[in-house]
């Protein structure tokens, strides 16, 4: 199922979802360069050319295309009293077929970090995904000692299902990671492991 050709905006009760547009660059890049320290020991090593336009400029269109073939829905976060860029959140690797799933990512900004904001965003994507998208299961995986992270799926509804060993280069080398899922229609209950 593609996305539809209209424009893909969620809205919540403070923030407008929306795919990142090439007039965002300077926000973007401002909003990531003050929080390189509060986000490089989660992401994977930034590139060399990670803040110039031209880098953005491929994210934008990538975005694009992924929302017009329906593999990937990436979204900024923006504040709606000021229009503020708070972060971003993308459901990828979109999978059709038997498998109806996707894998979610989120960043927010150091300024905005523990307000709720990616609460909220998560708890709009997954329900976008279920509602909308018609996928079964959205999947997220996370350091094992990110703790904020790990606090964040589980009240958003995420359950523990595992470990994945070398997952993702972070800060230069493979890392493993936890596994969390959401499931649609979820009978599982609240677990205490992991």
């Amino acid at each position: 199922m593609l996305l539809s050709k209209k424009k893909v905006q969620i809205e919540t009760e403070r923030m407008s979802l929306r795919p990142p547009a090439h007039s965002d660059f300077r926000t973007w890049s401002a909003l990531r360069a003050h929080s390189v320290d509060h986000l490089t020991p989660w992401e994977p090593s930034w590139a060399v050319d990670h803040l110039t336009r031209k880098a953005f400029t491929n994210r934008v269109y990538w975005a694009q295309r992924s929302v017009s073939s329906g593999t990937a829905l990436p979204l900024f976060l923006f504040r709606r009293n000021d229009d503020a860029l708070m972060g971003a959140i993308t459901l990828d690797n979109i999978r059709r077929g038997p498998a109806q799933a996707g894998t979610l990512g989120y960043w927010t900004g150091a300024q905005f970090a523990r307000q709720g904001y990616m609460r909220e965003a998560i708890l709009a994507v997954v329900h976008y995904a279920f509602n909308r998208l018609d996928l079964s299961r959205i999947e997220a995986a996370c350091l094992p000692e990110n703790a904020a992270s790990r606090a964040l799926l589980e009240t958003c509804g995420f359950k523990y299902e595992g470990v994945a060993q070398s997952y993702l280069q972070i800060g230069g080398r493979w890392r493993t990671h936890v596994l969390y899922a959401s499931l649609r229609a979820d009978r599982r209950g609240k677990t205490d492991v992991g």
